[in-house]
């Protein structure tokens, strides 16, 4: 899988896993972390390994070991952590000199087969011989990471054992490359008179995501403003130069890249240490020699003075304003990411930026109603040697160009002579307090892919996590010199000459064009054969149907037995109770490190069918538009203030064992520190009885927002959205899922977008609010501490007394049943 970019805008959005989707919470018990701090020494010899460093992380509840290998010189880092969903990867760095795609033609070949395990696709055939909780593979602009992750010690073995072939000991046959990268075939591989043509899985996935407007412009924002290096060329391939790559060329990749001299291992949870090293040593690093890698990624040489360039893209026929699809960016180069604590500062500052609708360029650019959103890779991108910000609008005219960049100038100016207000930047170390404290089931892939970029160029990664000490720098440096925020804006943005300026616009022949391309890229290579060529390409495309007609043996692949598994499943106790006279909430207590988490759930049963569409609408700005006695900015500063995220959603819960039947409503979650309970509880009853539905600019604002995000989602996720429509069929769930998630959202929030009178729209709110934000059908979830468990009763309990109901008797409803919907009258 190609990643392009990989990064976040938030210093802690891949340690905290999803916002405000709650149900995620992991142990926050020591037990593992004390062990390894009592148990290893620096200087310590383990199975070829010697330990260079141990170090206790309490902000997350970790100790941090790390090692290298003595014979190879691999780098193994191994956190400790009392948590049952343990985590394995292994990290090359695999800095691309050229756009033919040899990491990732690489990374999927290498996944079929190996020399103990040759059986094509190990990963997929896994699945019922596993109890993984995570297994994929990702290709970088400069790294290609394997990380999987599982709860059983078995599992974890066989998985390591897995994994460690695939990397090191790869068969990488001449089918398989041409399998997975690139090859030329016969439209009909059995019928040598149909034309040839290019095939290949990474070839076809390329040409998918070159198909993806904001993908193309990140790419370009990263080639142009680096370069120099690694970072001016496509490390997932570009269709264009992909069948310049050989296999000879791959193998060779291979070899340099792929070697323990040029690896980071990296070990997460509460298994033993010990095994995870003997394992690796003696089934991998004990059969290579050391090396001297030469895959280090030199710095970018800063320009003199700024560059400009402009690109062309496909037009987007689900956008908003087919006249409007112009893109602007501005993009500086920034520090190395090694160093640790300027790119903290940095990432806060571009939070300060462009976070949120009291962001300065939020204000700036997004309420201008120049464009619909932020540019593509908008905010601070460490995801290179070099880090770099960005900031822009797509969905502008052309001739607003000129205007965006004077904004943006004009804009840092601004901050450069005012600053931050105080509760902004508090606001924003809230966040990071809580979300060290909010860690998601999947935290051992966050912290390694958190962990991954730094690392990848010698950089510390235990300095990374250490967020605290970090905080409390960033805290001394603003005591200090009250304008250090406002020094480093004009240090790296004002008087920066490493600065791009990258606009993109349609070119309704742009497809036409790249086609054009690839049919004389093919032309040149079929002209290049000779008829013994094409001879031996016939023969091999049918080698190669036979062999993936083949049934596989996966019998060489280990498997689970039932003695490995525990017997029991470990059980949750919860307790329902209702609270304010008949609303059910479900109390579980859980060590949840001083968060509490709240979710509630509300049914949809009474709302008008013509209303149903504009519920993922209604969600999606609820939180947004203000209520009681707070605008839109306000609210938002008090909820990154008090809170972890306020969400909403629409959610069908299909009953599994009969079809026609299913629970309709919208999911409510939010957590928050234990002190900030009885705010966050505030918020939501400001939300549910007084939300602000006036603000129609605003309102504006939020409806293109999501129709350009809708719509740059579209290429990405074809698959999931051709799912949906298949099932709209199959079952009613099916129907609603498509009405609340699937195309037919997409064109309607393109339609809304696009109506000159939006008050239509806004005036349904209110209607859907009648319905929704109330007691009725009305149930909630609380996890926290059992010492937190009192405050929580009494909170929810005053919360829910503040919601309207009905005079109509409360009627119980079984779950996963929809209730006959009722007639009802209302005025608009």
């Amino acid at each position: 899988m190609w990643r392009s970019g990989w990064r976040t805008s938030g210093v802690l959005r891949r340690l905290s896993g999803r916002s405000a989707s709650l149900g995620a919470w992991r142990w926050a018990s020591t037990t593992a972390c004390e062990r390894a701090l009592l148990r290893y020494r620096v200087g310590e010899k383990i199975h070829g390994f010697t330990v260079s460093q141990v170090t206790s992380v309490p902000e997350l509840t970790l100790t941090a070991v790390k090692l290298s290998h003595d014979g190879t010189g691999a780098q193994h880092l191994h956190l400790a952590r009392e948590d049952r969903n343990n985590l394995f990867s292994v990290q090359f760095r695999t800095a691309p000199a050229d756009s033919s795609g040899a990491p990732h033609v690489l990374e999927h070949t290498v996944l079929c087969g190996s020399q103990r395990y040759p059986c094509r696709d190990p990963f997929f055939k896994m699945l019922n011989r596993s109890l993984s909780t995570f297994m994929n593979a990702f290709t970088a602009s400069d790294y290609t990471l394997y990380p999987f992750s599982t709860q059983n010690p078995k599992d974890f073995q066989n998985l390591l054992s897995v994994y460690l072939d695939a990397a090191f000991f790869p068969c990488l046959r001449e089918l398989d490359f041409c399998q997975e990268g690139w090859r030329l075939e016969h439209e009909d591989p059995s019928d040598p008179q149909t034309p040839l043509v290019f095939k290949g899985v990474v070839f076809n996935e390329m040409k998918g995501a070159f198909t993806d407007n904001e993908r193309i412009f990140s790419q370009h924002v990263q080639s142009r403003l680096l370069p120099d290096h690694t970072y001016s060329v496509v490390s997932g391939g570009d269709p264009l130069c992909i069948p310049d790559l050989t296999w000879e060329q791959l193998r060779q990749f291979h070899a340099t890249h792929y070697h323990p001299s040029n690896a980071r291992f990296f070990t997460y949870g509460n298994f033993p240490l010990e095994q995870h090293l003997k394992q690796i040593h003696e089934e991998a690093l004990s059969k290579f020699q050391r090396i001297k890698p030469r895959t280090a990624v030199p710095a970018q040489k800063p320009w003199d003075k700024p560059r400009e360039f402009q690109v062309t893209c496909a037009p987007d026929s689900l956008a908003a304003g087919s006249s409007e699809q112009t893109t602007i960016s501005v993009s500086f180069l920034l520090p190395d990411i090694t160093d640790t604590f300027e790119a903290f500062t940095l990432n806060l500052l571009s939070s300060l930026l462009i976070s949120g609708p009291n962001s300065p360029f939020y204000k700036a650019l997004i309420e201008s109603g120049l464009g619909t959103d932020f540019s593509p890779d908008v905010g601070y991108n460490g995801c290179t040697r070099d880090a770099y910000f960005s900031v822009g609008l797509q969905g502008i005219a052309e001739k607003d160009i000129q205007t965006v960049r004077d904004l943006v100038d004009r804009t840092l100016d601004d901050i450069i002579e005012k600053g931050f207000e105080d509760d902004r930047i508090e606001a924003l170390l809230h966040k990071i307090e809580i979300q060290m404290k909010h860690q998601s089931v999947s935290f051992g892939l966050a912290l390694t892919s958190y962990i991954a970029s730094c690392w990848n160029h010698d950089g510390d990664p235990v300095e990374l996590l250490k967020l605290g000490s970090q905080v409390a720098r960033f805290r001394k440096c603003l005591e200090e010199n009250p304008k250090f925020l406002q020094e480093k804006v004009k240090q790296y943005f004002k008087n920066n000459q490493h600065k791009l300026t990258l606009s993109m616009k349609p070119d309704d022949k742009y497809s036409e064009k790249q086609m054009q391309l690839e049919t004389e890229k093919l032309k040149q290579k079929v002209n290049s054969l000779s008829p013994e060529d094409k001879q031996q390409i016939y023969e091999k495309g049918l080698e190669l149907q036979a062999q993936q007609s083949q049934p596989q043996d996966a019998s060489c692949l280990p498997a689970l037995k039932v003695s490995d598994i525990e017997p029991r499943i470990p059980f949750t106790e919860v307790e329902v109770a209702l609270a304010a006279g008949d609303t059910p909430v479900q109390y579980c207590t859980q060590p949840t490190n001083g968060v509490i988490y709240f979710r509630a759930f509300s049914s949809l049963n009474t709302l008008p069918e013509e209303l149903r569409p504009y519920v993922p609408l209604f969600c999606n700005v609820l939180t947004k538009l203000g209520c009681g006695g707070l605008d839109y900015r306000e609210l938002a500063q008090q909820v990154d203030l008090k809170t972890g995220g306020l969400a909403a959603a629409p959610h069908v819960l299909p009953d599994d064992s009969h079809l026609d039947t299913y629970e309709q409503g919208v999911l409510f979650s939010s957590f928050c520190l234990d002190r900030n309970l009885p705010d966050m509880m505030h918020l939501w009853s400001e939300i549910f009885n007084n939300p602000c539905f006036e603000e129609e600019e605003h309102f504006r604002v939020l409806v293109k927002m999501t129709a350009q995000e809708l719509s740059n989602g579209v290429p990405d996720a074809g698959h999931l959205y051709a799912s949906i429509r298949a099932g709209r069929m199959l079952a009613p769930a099916g129907d609603l899922q498509e009405t609340f998630g699937g195309m037919d959202q997409v064109r309607l929030m393109k339609s809304v977008a696009e109506m000159t009178d939006i008050k239509p729209i806004l005036r349904k709110l209110p209607r859907i609010k009648k319905h929704l934000l109330n007691c009725d059908n009305f149930r909630c979830s609380v996890n926290a501490t059992p010492q937190q468990m009192s405050q929580v009763e009494n909170s929810v309990d005053s919360f829910l007394r503040t919601l309207s109901r009905s005079k109509k008797e409360r009627k119980p409803v079984p779950p996963h049943v929809v209730e006959p919907l009722e007639p009802c009258s209302e005025v608009s």
